[in-house]
């Protein structure tokens, strides 16, 4: 992040005789058995009734997902400098965001995640909206990228990025939590702890990246200065999926088959939270 840059029961077998039995006296002893349980039967037994098709598990949820930076920012210094109010200080409006030493930028790398977890989640019922649309625009800044899952009533929101530590020896992920502040964010820190943990448990046993080892306790960073945070009503985090400077983590980043495992565990933690 740092700038450099988804019965009926079978009656045959309730009554045997009646599902063709043959033999001496089949026809009379099935007709007995027959009327024997006509007449058990309350009239006001019910018809049978096919089951419903299965539900899917995030039917009637709605998360929206801000996928870091955007791809023409660095074109746009002076729109992205903008100052933005954030409530406890004045912030830059967006920023480049960091990449790898081989060139691989964090805005690419969050908006394939991103795609990939819609989809996903998707196929499992929800609602799913993109702070942006494409990778080659600009912004928008963090105060609108709030304000787009205010409006929607997300059930639940993350944004998603990579850390950018020039120390090659850092590794590992994190999770930005919200702190109370005296604004708006303060009635869903508790539901925003509840997310991040959930999102950092599916993340470790999906991916197996660890923990971060410079930034955060148990991968938790709460912090008061993310303004995607301090301005949002509805539960969210901010997801440092590891280190893009790191070679190792790196590597894993600029894979697809590997940014597709990162897209199914976030998309994992998000049901764990919704479902819990």
């Amino acid at each position: 992040m740092r700038a450099l840059p988804a019965s009926v029961l079978a009656v045959c077998g309730l009554i045997a005789s009646a599902c063709g039995g043959t033999g001496s006296g089949g026809a009379a002893a099935g007709q007995a058995a027959l009327t024997t349980t006509q007449a058990q039967a309350s009239p006001s037994s019910a018809p049978a009734r096919e089951a419903p098709p299965d539900a899917k598990p995030l039917d009637g949820k709605v998360i929206v997902i801000d996928p870091g930076h955007n791809g023409a920012n660095y074109r746009h210094p002076a729109e992205i400098n903008r100052k933005v109010n954030v409530l406890t200080q004045w912030k830059a409006c967006d920023t480049t965001g960091t990449q790898t030493r081989s060139g691989y930028t964090e805005a690419a790398f969050t908006w394939d995640v991103s795609q990939r977890m819609k989809r996903i989640l998707e196929r499992r019922g929800a609602t799913v909206k993109l702070t942006r649309d494409s990778n080659n625009g600009v912004g928008p800044c963090i105060t609108e990228r709030a304000a787009i899952g205010n409006r929607a009533k997300a059930d639940a929101a993350i944004s998603v990025h990579a850390d950018g530590s020039n120390n090659a020896r850092h590794r590992g992920f994190h999770v930005i939590l919200p702190k109370k502040i005296n604004g708006p964010v303060d009635k869903v820190v508790g539901a925003s702890g509840k997310l991040g943990i959930a999102v950092r448990d599916a993340y470790r046993k999906g991916t197996g990246i660890p923990y971060s080892n410079y930034i955060g306790k148990n991968a938790l960073d709460y912090r008061s200065d993310i303004g995607g945070l301090n301005l949002s009503t509805v539960p969210k985090v901010l997801f440092e999926s590891g280190n893009m400077r790191n070679p190792d983590e790196a590597a894993k980043f600029q894979s697809p088959q590997f940014r597709q495992k990162i897209a199914l565990a976030l998309a994992n933690g998000l049901q764990h939270y919704l479902e819990a």
